[in-house]
């Protein structure tokens, strides 16, 4: 329980998915951040022994950063609200909605926030039609350059962009590998702008948007994780009334989903100034090299306020 240096806090890191190593480093940040917020922090690792530890400890606050289905399919969380663990974050329900790309963004789309055009394939799908009749369904009905994805998880693995149709097999199988679905959508050209939207009591507001602008012109995994690879502009070079629509669009997001506390929400925002959704993000990566530590810092606040307010939040939540 908390004592005078500030509350027990348990910081979840790793998992099993295919993100364990870059959710180890943000794990590793956000406790250092806490640390530095006069908070006392154990870093833990999701394991058999989790659950028992947790109703044994009771700590105040557990705060996840777990990337991939380790903490942001919804399952885990869903089990901390069961036992009854104060939890930085969105329930497992709004999760669950974010976690799927396809879903995430027909409710947008609904809301009115551009969702590129897209065809949603399960491999069993795939598999009983035909590879060759459902693609040739898919490049009669989208047009130009493609980009393909699992229908899940983050990080950018799995995702290809297609610029000649005869990449599209291979691109169907790189998705496969890390989901049982894949999505398929115009891509939208544009620039990528990530807006970090946080709610320490006084409802979601929008940090600073993020320009990312990837050497290579793709933002891979790569350029997300290996410094150097990536230049980012916190604030954006977007003129400040397509600023104030990409943070509205995203504010709307989280609402829309219903996520709490921390999400991010990315976007490209084509030559129009149109911000297009493409995916929410409700266990954003919080390494050295992520783009909400960039938008903390640009906002004119640090990691330790951020987190510190984020566990007290929380721990106020379950009382």
């Amino acid at each position: 329980m908390s004592d005078s240096s500030g509350l027990y806090v348990v910081v979840l890191a790793g998992g099993i998915s295919h993100e364990r190593d870059v959710s180890l480093r943000s794990g590793r940040r956000v406790a250092d951040a806490l640390i530095a917020a006069g908070h006392r922090v154990v870093l833990r690792d999701p394991d058999a022994g989790l659950l028992p530890f947790l109703a044994n400890e009771r700590p105040d606050v557990v705060f996840p950063a777990l990337h991939g289905s380790s903490g942001e399919d919804g399952s885990l969380l869903d089990l901390l609200a069961a036992i009854e663990v104060p939890t930085v974050g969105s329930s497992g329900a709004a999760a669950r909605r974010a976690w799927s790309k396809p879903v995430a963004s027909s409710l947008l789309s609904g809301v009115g926030v551009a969702v590129p055009e897209s065809i949603v394939l399960s491999h069993e799908s795939f598999r009983e039609l035909g590879a060759s009749s459902v693609l040739k369904v898919v490049r009669s009905t989208l047009e130009g350059d493609l980009v393909v994805k699992p229908a899940s998880g983050g990080s950018a693995q799995g995702v290809t962009i297609v610029e000649d149709t005869n990449d599209l097999p291979r691109a169907m199988v790189e998705a496969f590998t890390y989901a049982d679905v894949a999505v398929v959508e115009r891509r939208i050209f544009g620039t990528e702008i990530a807006v970090t939207v946080v709610d320490t009591g006084d409802g979601p507001r929008a940090l600073t948007a993020v320009e990312i602008e990837p050497t290579t012109g793709v933002y891979s995994f790569q350029a997300r994780y290996n410094a150097g690879e990536t230049t980012f502009y916190a604030p954006s070079r977007l003129d400040e009334a397509t600023a104030a629509a990409v943070s509205t669009a995203a504010v709307l997001a989280h609402r829309t989903l219903g996520l709490r506390d921390l999400s991010r929400v990315d976007f490209i925002v084509d030559g129009e100034g149109t911000p297009w959704f493409l995916e929410a993000n409700v266990i954003p990566g919080l390494t050295e090299t992520s783009l909400v530590p960039l938008a903390i810092e640009a906002s004119g606040t640090t990691a330790a306020a951020l987190y510190g307010s984020l566990v007290e939040v929380a721990r106020a939540r379950s009382n």
